[in-house]
């Protein structure tokens, strides 16, 4: 085998590697560039519309929280905001979380942090479950138009995988997806990209978004109310956490581990009998 990159192409509701030369060329065309640069021009437009309502003040504070110190400040500031522009900074704060995930930005941790701490538990992961679902659903229908070319040059290896593990679970697909969210297995990021380019059913997409997505987002928002406290992101997912999350995974794949069994199991009594 020479040394030229690997390309992988979808055919026939499959992903195929071929062998292709690298020709180092930009994986997007003119064309996607435009679909991508219109997306973000209109979250800059409803960004630029939160902020004209706003009152005149020094927002030098706004920026994408990199570190719990950044988040605790950008807390301190918007707290002050949040009682009596409530519908602008949930604005906001949509617009910005849905930007992020739309655009795999890192950092949504944060946001579902700020959303425990202004917002408290309940209404808190309310915000998060509604804006992930909806930042997952902008980036599949995204990645469903320009996505490819950028998912072949990234993960190649991860999609083959990927595709290789949907086409075993069709029948089941939902209960797959589901434990997909809930567990750390795949990143979420890479769902979202990927999930049309392998051909699940939005529906699917959707429901084991808003459904698995809520127990991680619980985890996150309830830590979020002590800000203070943490000392570092890793302090979120302890193991006693991790191993919640695996256990609800578990139970979600758990029918469908049954339903293969009980289908093997039919189809050795029809065997004895025609034998």
């Amino acid at each position: 085998m020479d040394g030229s990159a690997e390309k992988v192409s979808v055919v026939d509701g499959g992903v195929n590697n071929n062998n292709t030369a690298n020709s180092g060329k930009f994986p997007l065309t003119a064309w996607e560039v435009a679909v991508a640069s219109g997306v973000v021009l209109g979250f800059l437009l409803g960004l630029v519309g939160v902020y004209l309502t706003m009152p005149a003040s020094d927002y030098g504070f706004l920026k994408l929280p990199r570190s719990l110190q950044d988040l605790q400040i950008l807390r301190d500031n918007l707290e002050s905001y949040t009682s009596d522009y409530t519908i602008q900074v949930l604005v906001g704060y949509c617009l910005v979380y849905v930007f992020m995930q739309t655009f795999m930005i890192p950092g949504t941790v944060f946001m579902s942090l700020l959303a425990g701490s202004l917002f408290g538990v309940i209404k808190g992961v309310a915000l998060v479950v509604f804006t992930a679902t909806a930042g997952a659903s902008s980036c599949f229908f995204l990645s469903k138009i320009i996505g490819r070319p950028l998912v072949f040059s990234l993960w190649p290896d991860k999609l083959t995988f990927f595709q290789s593990q949907v086409a075993k679970r069709r029948e089941s697909l939902l209960n797959y997806m589901l434990f997909l969210r809930v567990t750390p297995t795949l990143p979420n990021t890479f769902i979202n990209v990927a999930s049309p380019i392998v051909d699940i059913p939005y529906h699917t997409f959707f429901l084991a978004t808003f459904i698995g997505l809520i127990p991680a987002a619980f985890v996150t928002v309830r830590a979020g109310i002590a800000l203070g406290e943490l000392q570092s992101v890793g302090d979120l997912y302890d193991f006693q956490s991790i191993a919640t999350l695996f256990l609800i995974g578990i139970v979600t794949v758990t029918p469908t581990l049954i339903g293969n069994k009980n289908k093997n199991h039919d189809a050795c009594d029809v065997s004895s009998n025609v034998l």
